[in-house]
């Protein structure tokens, strides 16, 4: 009630662009371009991304898989969870504290990176004998973890520009438009940024740009069946928090502050 009370209070002030969005008053969930202090479920949402994110890389990274005679990094299976939370969160919460989460997983990759290096860098024990495998499934070379990291924080930002863009300019309708053609964009950043930079020279082009579509549309495909999930996290967060928020005086710099 405290989310709802604030953003009633919110839209209610004299000028709020995003009211006139608000297509079926008395719901419960008051369209505003201004989000309340405090929200219920916003810190739950962004440890699971950041937890999804990690694991996807750290466990799904490690393993090739065939399929029906297809090969692939067996976490892409998982890994489009991370950026469906992504869209959810700025749908639900704006860009603005979609950034923070997006800092924190930046950050996060950081330091799982450095710890990486730095454990399979120390010595073993001698009683020991699993440093191979370790060094397999850990170590990873120093161009697939800067194209991981730049990739996942350039491809983030361009994702939730896109999907805020697109809600305010179809007034909160057509979410399927928006989840997909932000994905359509920033997975297509993320993969130009990770597979040349972690690939090229040491693939052949032609085997880099086969991987990069690939992966790219297997991304795109993933994001649409999972449409009725993010209708489903959507509405259910959307109806918890008691607002529909809408990034129309937001400063989108990926470096601005977290409240605008």
């Amino acid at each position: 009630m405290e989310n709802t009370a604030s953003a009633e209070k919110a839209s209610d002030k004299v000028g709020d662009p995003a009211a006139e969005f608000d297509t079926v008053p008395g719901d419960g969930i008051v369209a505003t371009s201004r989000a309340p202090v405090h929200f219920r479920f916003y810190d739950i949402t962004m440890a699971a991304f950041v937890a999804i994110l990690l694991l996807s890389n750290i466990i799904g990274a490690a393993k090739l898989s065939t399929v029906a005679g297809f090969t692939f990094g067996a976490g892409i299976l998982f890994f489009p969870v991370s950026y469906v939370l992504g869209d959810v969160l700025t749908e639900v919460y704006g860009y603005a504290r979609a950034r923070r989460v997006i800092w924190t997983g930046f950050v996060a990759l950081l330091f799982m990176a450095v710890m990486s290096f730095v454990v399979v860098a120390m010595p073993p024990a001698a009683s020991w004998n699993g440093q191979a495998a370790y060094e397999e499934v850990f170590g990873s070379t120093w161009r697939i973890v800067v194209a991981s990291i730049a990739a996942f924080w350039a491809g983030d930002f361009v994702n939730s520009f896109i999907l805020a863009k697109m809600k305010v300019l179809t007034k909160g309708r057509m979410l399927w438009a928006r989840t997909i053609g932000s994905t359509i964009f920033g997975q297509g950043v993320d993969s130009l940024i990770f597979y040349p930079v972690a690939f090229l020279g040491i693939w052949s082009t032609e085997a880099v740009l086969t991987v990069m579509v690939t992966n790219w549309a297997l991304k795109i495909a993933w994001e649409a069946l999972l449409t009725p999930a993010t209708y489903f996290v959507v509405n259910r967060l959307k109806a918890a928090e008691g607002v529909d928020l809408f990034d129309i005086d937001t400063d989108f710099s990926p470096f601005a502050s977290t409240k605008k």
